[in-house]
């Protein structure tokens, strides 16, 4: 199974998101200056729906 994590990062770096802090366990908290709003990112990312539902939060559009 693809990793979507590492592409879904640098996509929230080049959009303006910034990484807050460490979550619990495999977490870290993310905040976007576009929605306002501050979102966790999971450290192994399975599937596209939760990659894009994280894009989504961010206020970006869909990208897998």
């Amino acid at each position: 199974m693809a990793d979507f994590t590492p592409r879904l990062k640098k996509i929230l770096c080049s959009a303006g998101c910034r990484f807050v802090r460490q979550g619990r366990g495999d977490h870290e908290i993310w905040y976007s200056p576009i929605s306002g709003i501050h979102f966790t990112v999971d450290n192994k990312i399975k599937s596209r729906h939760t990659a894009n539902a994280v894009l989504k939060q961010a206020g970006l559009k869909k990208q897998f």
